[in-house]
């Protein structure tokens, strides 16, 4: 079980850095794009929305294919295909169930899912915020 923890939380830790430096590349770009494209207000937000919700989702994949790769490498199960379909519904806490875990492993898999539950809320707030500060909602014009 210490083994599950201690490798969860090493993932745990590589998927927040991930995050962190994923959102402020969004962020950077999210600029970029709305500086270096000034068209009409409305298409520069929709612009920077498509942006930062395709940057969203890149960087989520990148933390799924983390845990994927750590699935395949400790034989949580039996082939990478696997992995990352089991990484994909276990980051989304979709947990089909068709795919299992070795029971070794069912600790550092339902890490995951803990991960990818605090990361896509996280995600989210990025993404309400970016609405509210440059896309569809800033104050005073809808509300």
């Amino acid at each position: 079980m210490l083994i599950n923890l201690a490798l969860g939380t090493l993932v745990i830790s590589a998927t927040i850095v991930v995050h962190t430096f994923g959102l402020i590349a969004v962020t950077r770009f999210m600029g970029y794009a709305t500086a270096r494209f000034p068209m009409h207000r409305h298409r520069s937000r929709v612009v920077a929305m498509v942006a930062t919700v395709l940057g969203l989702f890149a960087v989520m994949t990148t933390e799924v294919w983390l845990w994927a790769l750590c699935h395949y490498a400790l034989r949580v199960v039996p082939d990478f295909e696997t992995a990352l379909y089991f990484s994909l519904v276990t980051f989304s806490t979709l947990g089909y169930g068709d795919a299992v875990p070795a029971p070794e492993w069912r600790i550092f898999a339902g890490l995951e899912g803990a991960n990818g539950f605090l990361l896509i809320g996280w995600s989210t707030a990025y993404l309400v915020a970016a609405g509210v500060r440059i896309g569809p909602f800033r104050a005073g014009e809808h509300f």
